[in-house]
C-alpha cells in the first residue's frame, strides 16, 4: 500500500519547507499540485499548514512517545510523524487507521524502513491519548498553548499587552481569510457571476472576502485587473499618495506595486527588485502599461532624487504574516532581529537619495517588531535633518474622506505617528509604515 498522492506531496513540501527554507504558501501554488484534485489540493494544503501552525505542539507529543530520543528522529520519520499526529489531532474527519497507516507508508517510501516500528508505535499512542480526551495542551505558557516561540510572545505582551498579544496568537492559528483587491465597480458583479461569493473588507473600499468559490480560476484573476492581497498591504500603498514619479525600490512580489498602477494610472512607477526571478515574477503581478521594471539593488539604484514618491518595503522578519507564512516563526531568533535591522536603515537611507524635494519616502514592514520599525527611522531621521516624519493620522484622514478607507476608529490603527495593524486586533496582516517628508 502506497501513501494517497495527497499525503506525499504535504510530505514533499514540508521536507522542502525544512531543508530548503522554502515558503509553503510558494510550493503550494506551484506545479507540484497540478496532477491532484481540488479535494486532494484542499487536504495538501489544510496538512502542510496545519503542520508548520502546530509544530511544536506535535513536537511535544511526538517527544513524549518515541522511545528513540527527538532530536535522533530522521527528517523523514519526524515530518511524517508530523502529518500523522496532525491528522489525529486536529482532522475528525480523516478515519484513526488512516492516519497511522499512511504514517507508516510515509516512512517506508522515504526509505526509512527501519523506522516503520518507531511510527506505528507513536502513531498507535497518540491516537490512545487522543481518544481518551487528552488534546493539544490547553495548559502551560501561551507560546506553549498556542504553539508560538516563547520569546517572541513575550515581547509582543511587553509591547502591546497580554490580551493583544493573545489575541494575535490566536489570530494566527487559524486560516486568514482569502482577500481580494478589486479594480472597478463591476469586478464584484462579474465575479458573483462565475460562482465566487464575496463580503465587504474591513479596512478598504475595494477590498473583498472571498466566502466561497474559486477567484483565481476568472479572467479577472488571470489578467490581473483583481489581486488576492491583504488588507494591510492594500493600506500601506493607499498611504503612498499621489504622485506623477514614483519608485517602488523593494517591489516583488507586486502586490502594491499593482495596487499603486491601479490607483494612480497616469504616474510612471518604476519597480525595483534585486533578483531577476523575482523580477519576472514582479512583471507578471504587475503587468500596467505604468510600470516599468529594473532589476537591481535597492542600495544602488540608478535613479537621482527625482521621485515624488518612494517606497521602501523592505525585507523584514514577517511576524505579522505568520498566520499566512507560519515557518517564519520556527526560523526566526532574537538575534536575527539585529541583523534585519542593519539591513533595513542601510535600505532606507539609500532610498532617501532617490526622493525629490518636498516628495515622500513611505518606509512599511510586516513586522510587529520595534527593531525593524520605530528603531530604524530614528536612526534615519536622525542623520538625514532634510527630512521630517509626517503623522500618519493626517494621511488616514485623508483616505477616509476619499472614501477609500471604511475602517471607523483611525486611534486603532496609529502608534504614535506611525501606522500599525495588529493581527486578531485587525482582520489583516500586521503592517507598520512611516512617512517621511523631505523638505
Amino acid at each position: 500500500m502506497a501513501a494517497s498522492p495527497a499525503r506525499m506531496a504535504a510530505f514533499r513540501i514540508l521536507l522542502r519547507v525544512e531543508r530548503e527554507d522554502s515558503f509553503a504558501v510558494e510550493l503550494l501554488h506551484s506545479d507540484l499540485l497540478d496532477d491532484l484534485s481540488p479535494t486532494d489540493k484542499n487536504l495538501v494544503t489544510e496538512i502542510v499548514m496545519g503542520v508548520l501552525r502546530w509544530r511544536s505542539a506535535l513536537d511535544d507529543m511526538i517527544a513524549h512517545f518515541s522511545f528513540t530520543p527527538f532530536r535522533k528522529l530522521d527528517l523523514e520519520v519526524l515530518t511524517a510523524l508530523r502529518i500523522g499526529t496532525y491528522q489525529t489531532a486536529f482532522l475528525d474527519r480523516i478515519p484513526s487507521h488512516a492516519a497511522v497507516n499512511e504514517t507508516v507508508e510515509l516512512v517506508k517510501q522515504s526509505r526509512k524502513t527501519s523506522a516503520a516500528g518507531l511510527a506505528n508505535a507513536v502513531m498507535r499512542k497518540i491516537l490512545a491519548q487522543q481518544k481518551s480526551g487528552k488534546r493539544i495542551p490547553s495548559q502551560g505558557t501561551p507560546g506553549k498553548v498556542f504553539a508560538h516561540p516563547d520569546w517572541l510572545v513575550q515581547k509582543w505582551i511587553q509591547r502591546f499587552g497580554e490580551d493583544v498579544a493573545l489575541k494575535t496568537c490566536e489570530y494566527d492559528q487559524q486560516i486568514p481569510e482569502t482577500i481580494l483587491r478589486l479594480s472597478s465597480a463591476t469586478d464584484e458583479d462579474t465575479l458573483r457571476g462565475a460562482g465566487v461569493e464575496l463580503a465587504p473588507g474591513a479596512l478598504m473600499k475595494n477590498a473583498r472576502s472571498v466566502v466561497s468559490g474559486d477567484a483565481t480560476a476568472s479572467e479577472l484573476f488571470r489578467s490581473a485587473a483583481i489581486a488576492i492581497q491583504d488588507e494591510g498591504s492594500q493600506l500601506v500603498a493607499a498611504l503612498v499618495g499621489e504622485g506623477k514619479r514614483i519608485l517602488d525600490c523593494c517591489a516583488a512580489p507586486g502586490g502594491k506595486t499593482s495596487a499603486m498602477a491601479r490607483r494612480l494610472p497616469e504616474a510612471e512607477i518604476f519597480a525595483a527588485e534585486l533578483h531577476p526571478h523575482r523580477a519576472r515574477l514582479l512583471r507578471h503581478m504587475a503587468p500596467q502599461a505604468n510600470v516599468r521594471v529594473v532589476t537591481a539593488d535597492a542600495l544602488q539604484l540608478p535613479f537621482p532624487a527625482e521621485f515624488d514618491r518612494v517606497l521602501a518595503d523592505v525585507p523584514c522578519s514577517g511576524t505579522g504574516t505568520l498566520a499566512r507564512n507560519p515557518e517564519i516563526k520556527w526560523r526566526l531568533s532574537a538575534e536575527d532581529l539585529k541583523d534585519l535591522q542593519q539591513r533595513q536603515i542601510a535600505i532606507l537611507k539609500a532610498a532617501m537619495k532617490h526622493v525629490a524635494p518636498g516628495g515622500r519616502i513611505i518606509y512599511s514592514t510586516c513586522s510587529l517588531e520595534t527593531e525593524e520599525n520605530e528603531q530604524v527611522i530614528e536612526p534615519a531621521l536622525a542623520q538625514n535633518p532634510d527630512f521630517h516624519l509626517i503623522p500618519v493620522k493626517e494621511e488616514l484622514q485623508r483616505l477616509q474622506r476619499q472614501g477609500e478607507l471604511v475602517w471607523e476608529n483611525l486611534d486603532q490603527l496609529v502608534s504614535a505617528n506611525f501606522l500599525r495593524t495588529i493581527p486578531g486586533v485587525q482582520r489583516c496582516d500586521g503592517f507598520f509604515t512611516a512617512i517621511l517628508e523631505k523638505l
